[in-house]
């Protein structure tokens, strides 16, 4: 099959297009600047805000299958720069689907936990969303116009995605591992739960939701709800690190520009029931974050 997969520079994209490619698949990469990740896939450098170009290079690539991990994650700078945030979540996200339209190509949107308020979660895929913020409410509205032109669409919802080796900015769980193995004292929050989610897991039920064309909402994430006390705790048992390093806080207490949900966390028993690549426990996710840090290792078929 064809894929174009767009963000292939990312830390999610990135692996989508490895495990792809082991699959025997084609695969063009789309993203922003030169390409920076490795691979034998053709690469097309395009600004997805631009929906002719979007569409020129989805038209030249004639992909079966497109995944779009691209977006604008940063949580305050979407808050800080709303115009920013519009045209990487819903601008980019309404010319991909365009040209998975245009095209006859089924799509793959992935989006975030952050949709849901935090109130009520954990929260499964029929859970009603009620977005806070402005990365919350852009991200809510590219899976709107994902739908819009492509009414099957899957929509891959995932949360505090963290792998090694990271990728651009430094990921939750890639900071942790900086910041602790210099000894550095760090305050995590004990009031947000969260699906934390290794980024080679992600990357595989994405791309299977791509290769076996699926459709509707998914939770692709973490198998466990925790706090991220609880996560760093758990990073430094399996790291070796000094637990005592991490002192608890309130999401409150920062002051924040952009609101989070606190009780989040997503529900995986459609994934764990119909996917062959299944949610990690994190006791997995962290042993297996573990030895990509050690070793470098390369993102591997099974979830």
């Amino acid at each position: 099959m064809r894929f174009v997969v767009t963000g292939s520079n990312g830390l999610v994209g990135s692996r989508v297009c490895a495990l792809l490619e082991q699959g025997g698949h084609q695969v063009v990469g789309l993203g922003r600047g030169a390409q920076r990740t490795q691979g034998a896939l053709r690469y097309i450098g395009v600004d997805l805000t631009l929906e002719a170009d979007v569409l020129n290079a989805i038209e030249s690539a004639t992909p079966d299958v497109i995944i779009h991990t691209a977006s604008m994650t940063e949580v305050d700078a979407c808050e800080k720069n709303p115009e920013a945030a519009y045209a990487a979540n819903v601008t980019a996200a309404a010319a991909v689907a365009k040209g998975a339209r245009k095209v006859g190509a089924h799509l793959v949107h992935v989006s975030t936990d952050y949709v849901f308020d935090g109130h009520n979660g954990p929260y499964d895929e029929e859970a009603l969303p009620n977005p806070r913020g402005v990365y919350a409410v852009t991200k809510l509205m590219g899976e709107h116009a994902a739908r819009v032109f492509v009414p099957n669409a899957a929509i891959a919802r995932t949360a505090v995605v963290f792998g090694w080796p990271a990728a651009g900015r430094p990921n939750f769980g890639a900071w942790l591992v900086g910041a602790l193995e210099k000894k550095q004292p760090l305050k995590l929050f004990e009031d947000q739960f969260v699906s934390a989610s290794l980024a080679d897991s992600v990357a595989a039920m994405v791309a299977e939701l791509g290769e076996r064309k699926l459709g509707g909402i998914w939770n692709t994430c973490g198998g466990e709800v925790v706090n991220r006390v609880a996560f760093g705790q758990a990073l430094c048992q399996v790291f070796g690190f000094d637990a005592s390093l991490i002192t608890p806080s309130k999401l409150a207490d920062l002051k924040l520009p952009s609101p989070r949900p606190l009780h989040s966390g997503l529900k995986v028993d459609k994934a764990r029931a119909q996917l062959k690549a299944k949610p990690l426990a994190l006791s997995e996710a962290l042993s297996r974050f573990h030895a990509a840090w050690k070793a470098g290792a390369t993102p591997s078929r099974g979830g």
